[in-house]
This record gives C-alpha cells, structure tokens and sequence, in this order.
C-alpha cells in the first residue's frame, strides 16, 4: 500500500505542484519536534506556537492561491457570458456548440479547482492527525477551536469552499440556458444528436461540492445510518471503473427484505409481550426480559455472522432463515405448552438468527459503488419499515380461535405469522440468491516452480534484518515510514480481534459509541415498557399501543427527509449532534410522572419528542462515526458496522432488564424507575460531547 504522501504527490496537478499543502515538510517537523522534546531542546510551548504558525502559513498559501484561480474562471465566465448576451440577436447553432464546450472546458478547471482543495483538506487533517498521535496531545481540538470562529482565520475557508458555489452556479445555468436554446433550434435532429437534460460536467461537480462541503440530502442522509463504512480515499480526476460483476439485484433485494423481516420480527411482539406474560403466570414487566431475549442472543450472533460472511453470504442466510422460522414456532407453541422458557427459547432462537452483519457486509462489498449510497438508504428505509410494521400488524391479529388444539390469539399469532413469512423467505432465498465470486487460492494462477526457487535463492541473499540506512525513502531520503508510525500495509489491515478493535478507539469514537448506547438504550426502554406503562396509567388496548408505536415508526422517513434534505444542509453535524441530545434529554424530563394524573398528551408528546430526536441523532452518531473511526475497521470482522451493533444491543439488552427489575417496584414506580438511568446516561453523554466537541469535524 503506497503511503499517504506519495499518494498525495502523485494526484497533484502538476503546475500547481507548489500550492498544495507541504505534507512532506510538516512531517518532517513533527518528526524534528519529537527528537528536539526528547533531547529537552525544545519545549511543548514553543512546538505548538511553531507548528501552529507552519499550519497557518500553509492555509494561506491554498486559500490566496484558491481565490486567485476563482478570480481567472470568473474572468473566463464573465467573457463567455458577453458572447452569450451576443447570441440573443444571431443565435446560430454551430456558436452554440462552440459556447458549450467553452463553458464545459471551464467547469472541467473549476472541477480541478475542487480536487484541489479536497486533497488539500484531506492532507490537513492528516498531518492534525499525525501530530496529535506524535505527541499524545489534542492539538487539534486546540488548532481548530481557535481558528474556527477567529475572523481572520482561513481554516474554514479550506473545509468550507470560498465562492464556488456562485460559478458552479454560472456554468450550470449558462449550460442549461444554451442547451435549451439549442432545442429550440429550426434544425432536424438529424443535423444534432439529442442532448441529455443535465450535462455529465455538472453533476461532477455537484458531487465534489458535496464532498468538500459535506453537504448531504436525503439518500446521504439514509446511507449514514446504515454505517457502511469506506475509506478517506483521495479524490481522482478521473473516475475510476467499478468491477461490478459480483453485483446482482435480487441478491441485495433478499439481503433488505431479511433486514425488513428482522425488524419487523424484533417489533412484532411488543404490544402484547406484558399479555403473553401474564398468560404464562409471570409478571406483566417480564415483557422487558421476553423483548430483550433476542437482542442477548444478537449480542454474540452479530460476532459470528460477521466472521461467517468473510467466507459465504448465503449460508449465513439460510442459518438465519431457519432459526427465526424455529425461534417464532416456539414462541407460538409456549401458549398451548404453558411454558415461558419455551418462549425465552424461541425469542433467543430468533436473536441468534440476526444477519443484520450479514446485510451490511453485502452491501460494503457486493454493490458497485455508483449505487451502493441507494442500497445504503434502502438498508435504512427497509429497517425503519418493519419497525413501524412490526407494531402495526401486532394490532391487526386480534383474534382468538384454535386448530387443533393449537390456539390462535393475539398472543400466538405474531409467531405463527413471522413463522411463515420466514418459511416462505426461505424458499425464496434458495431459488433466488447468488452467491458472489471471491477470489481463492484456486483461482489465483500458480507460479512455475522454476520462478518460485529464483525467488528462494535470491531471498536467501538477503539479510535477515534490514538496517535503518536500507529503509523504503523518497528522492529527498527521508524515510517513506518513520518508527513512530504504523507501517502502511499493517495500517490498513483490518483488526482480527476486539481487544485490538478496542486500541484503536480514540476518545471521539469512545463518545460516539456512547451516544449510541444512549440513544439505543432510551428508544428500547420507551418502546419496550410502552404497553405496561399504557395500560397502567391510560388502560390502552393492545391495538391502541399498536397504533402508538406505529405511528412512532413511521415518522422515521419524514424526519429523516427533513434533516436530511435541509437541516444538515444548514448547520454542521456537531452542532445538530448536541442540539438533538439536549433535546432528547427534555424529552426524557418531560416523560416523568411528577405531576399527577398522568395525562396521555403528556406521554405521547414527551415520547415522540425523546423518539423523533433519538432518530435524528442516531444519522448524525453514525456519520460522525464513520468519519473519526480508524480506517483499519473499516472492513474485516471486527469492523465499526459491528461494533455500533454492539453497543446498540447491549443497551437494548441492559434497557430491556431495567424494565424486569424495575418491576418489582410495582407499576407505579416502573416509568420514573426506568427513566432515571436514560436521563443520567444522556447527561454523561452530553458532557462528553462537549468535551470532544473540537474534534469532531
């Protein structure tokens, strides 16, 4: 793997080679730095003010240079614009075409212009990165905090593009004012091709200015909660091919539908779990435990279903299949068996059928990229789905009868149905699902074993150890790796266990896993006791929860298309990352039963005040997370995607036996009991965000 500053040397544009930011000099420095501190000829003081003057100097240096080549495209645009202006009187097609590829040669060089400051950004934030682990001090937060907000400051003239959005805006309307003058040419389309409605130039650029910017829109917005993890690549000109031979549609539709059934499976049972607890003689808060037997067996099933999909896709498929078909027959035999270790059974079954690592898998690796953002946003779409109709088909099984002697109720029916629906899954899967190619030792060509003992030979020649002097170095000599780093192949290899997983969290990752945690924990603990808590204080139907949780589900998209669409074009992740805990922290206030009664406009507004907001900073954790987490999870078994699982479920698995146990002080202190953890681990969350607030951008 070649290592980040060749990397950035070889995709500069070469007669611009002296405006990029010095990667190799800074480098060098904080290398300089570390040796001056540990000979005690220096001090960390005056590292910090140098270093800090350095990074300044080289800001300035991209950002005049950035203005500068704005100022020559707008000089270019106002002079094609004149010619434009000259067209109204003598339009003639052939200095239409002629304009046209004048305006796409100039958005060609604004594109350049974009890769330009991208690659400078990426650079920046490395060599942030570099001296923060050099040194073992948060620098970053210390550099960025005062130059953010300082009004002579560039930093974020360098993250936020300066005036590039009024000259993409001059090319595209110009491209489209003469594509449209152009159709309303008296010429045959013999005499011209049909020309598409949107110009290839311009989307290129959008997406680079989105990129830059991050900027998002919805399908953005959808794809972040999916966590599909990708490298901090640098940009290319040209876009390169992607190998989509591996990609089959009805392969990926299987992977959302099992996602959707699984939700749908996880939610089913929620209106009436207190019922089918009583029925078996336990107690109505023993629902917390029947909910969050599934999310107990998801805690180790996710573990294995990510190591398993390393080597196959569809059998971890058909595992999952036939052990939430087993896992939903025993939890509707329980009822006759008058057994609730039968339905502790049959829900862990279905928890160890969790493939959710499997669907996330297939998508990071299966998918082309030019559409791996929609199967993102569908994994999404497909999950948001079920938990909205797991809780409604719940309220549409009311009924009671029995075929021999097995009875079908309220309670049953959720079991027999998702039973079913596994079956059929099932059938579905094997006649439709296509395993994707890997590459195996088998298919990898053998080499002649003459070619093999000239390479024995010519190994054995070769010292054993290589000395400092032997060390990979560029045409200057300085080492290409120097000790203090990784090397770049052990860099980028994924982590092969958790403890190694684990090493690699910096405190921002450690936050937003927290976060997390947090949110998981307050929506698990809001929707699991739901029917104990409604039935206590309001005497709701199980289809009147149903109907709740319902429409809690289903204002999923909506919101998620607000924010997506507008807010996060509007404020940075950060922000909206704080502003949504501090909101559903009011939420978790307003749902406690000071007052009393305990009115039902207070339950339903403080939830979906705590759920709504829960939603949104679930989309904003994940992306944050994606962008702080190491690159070595990216992939690999033990990869971000599974981690944030975990913690998902651990804490739907604590919330779930907070509920048990908060029972035992009776119903009347099950709400306040239950909320009182989600509202101290909000507090500590909001803190730590604080506390890492610099760092996350």
């Amino acid at each position: 793997m070649v290592a980040f500053g060749k990397k950035l040397k070889e995709r500069q544009i070469e007669e611009w080679q002296g405006y990029y930011i010095n990667y190799k000099l800074m480098k060098k420095k904080v290398k300089q730095y570390a040796q001056q501190m540990e000979v005690g000829t220096q001090d960390r003081r005056h590292v910090l003010k140098d270093f800090s003057r350095m990074l300044d100097n080289q800001i300035e240096k991209i950002v005049l240079f950035l203005l500068e080549q704005q100022g020559l495209l707008a000089s270019r645009i106002a002079k094609l614009d004149e010619q434009l202006d000259a067209l109204q009187q003598e339009p003639e097609i052939s200095h239409i075409t002629e304009l046209r590829e004048a305006y796409r040669t100039a958005g060609q060089d604004l594109l350049k212009l974009l890769y330009f400051v991208e690659i400078n950004a990426i650079g920046l934030r490395k060599i942030l990165k570099k001296f923060d682990k050099r040194f073992r001090y948060r620098f970053t937060d210390y550099y960025v905090k005062t130059r953010a907000n300082h009004p002579y400051s560039q930093l974020q003239q360098v993250f936020k593009h300066v005036g590039i959005g009024a000259v993409v805006g001059a090319i595209s309307r110009n491209l489209h004012e003469l594509q449209d003058r152009q159709g309303r040419s008296y010429l045959s389309i013999y005499d011209q091709p049909v020309l598409p409605l949107q110009d290839p130039i311009i989307d290129s650029i959008k997406a680079a200015v989105d990129r830059l910017s991050n900027s998002t829109n919805f399908l953005n917005f959808l794809a972040q909660h999916a966590l599909i993890m990708r490298e901090e690549e640098l940009p290319a000109p040209i876009e390169e091919q992607v190998d989509d031979s591996n990609y089959h549609f009805m392969s990926l539709f299987l992977n959302l539908a099992n996602t959707f059934l699984y939700m749908v499976n996880t939610y089913i049972v929620v209106p009436t779990a207190d019922d089918y607890s009583m029925s078996l003689g336990a107690a109505a808060t023993v629902c917390g435990i029947v909910i969050g037997a599934m999310a107990v067996a998801q805690v180790f099933s996710s573990v294995y279903f990510s190591a398993w999909s390393n080597r196959s896709y569809f059998r971890p498929l058909i595992f999952s299949s036939i052990a939430l078909f087993l896992g939903n027959l025993l939890y509707a035999l329980a009822y006759d068996l008058q057994s609730l270790w039968v339905l502790l059974i049959g829900r862990l079954c279905c928890g160890l059928g969790s493939a959710r690592a499997v669907n996330r898998r297939y998508i990071s690796d299966c998918v082309p990229l030019k559409v791996r953002m929609q199967a993102s946003a569908g994994f999404v779409s497909a999950s948001a789905l079920g938990m909205a109709c797991g809780p409604a088909l719940a309220g549409l099984l009311q009924t009671n009868f029995k075929i021999y002697k097995l009875t079908f109720n309220q309670n049953t029916l959720p079991g027999w149905v998702m039973a079913v629906a596994w079956l059929i899954y099932l059938v579905w899967l094997c006649i439709s699902f296509r395993e994707p190619l890997r590459e195996t030792e088998e298919n990898t060509p053998q080499e002649s074993n003459q070619v093999q003992n000239d390479r024995l030979e010519k190994g054995l020649q070769q010292p054993l150890l290589i000395t400092s002097l032997e060390k990979p170095s560029d045409e200057d000599g300085d080492p290409e790796v120097d000790d203090s780093e990784e090397a770049p192949e052990e860099s980028r290899l994924p982590v092969t266990s958790i403890g190694s997983a684990y090493r690699l969290l910096t405190p921002s990752v450690k936050v937003q896993l927290l976060i997390y945690f947090m949110l998981k924990y307050a929506m698990e603990i809001l929707l699991s006791e739901s029917s104990v808590v409604t039935t206590y204080y309001f005497g709701w139907s199980t289809s009147s929860v149903a109907t709740f949780l319902a429409c809690l589900g289903l204002t999923v998209l909506p919101v998620n298309i607000l924010v997506g669409s507008y807010i996060s074009n509007m404020f940075e992740d950060r922000q909206i990352l704080l502003v949504s805990e501090i909101i559903v922290f009011i939420g978790i206030l307003l749902s406690f039963n000071v007052f009393i009664p305990y009115s039902v406009l207070q339950y339903v507004c403080s939830g979906l005040i705590m759920f709504v907001s829960a939603e949104v900073l679930e989309g904003v954790n994940l992306s944050l997370l994606s962008r702080v987490m190491s690159s070595r999870l990216s992939r690999g078994t033990y990869n971000g995607g599974l981690l944030s699982t975990e913690a998902g479920t651990i804490a739907r698995v604590i919330a779930d036996g907070t509920i048990t146990l908060a029972g035992y002080l009776g119903r009347s202190r099950l709400l306040n009991a239950t909320l009182l953890p989600s509202l101290l681990i909000c507090l500590v969350s909001i803190a730590s965000t604080c506390y890492t607030y610099n760092s996350l951008y």
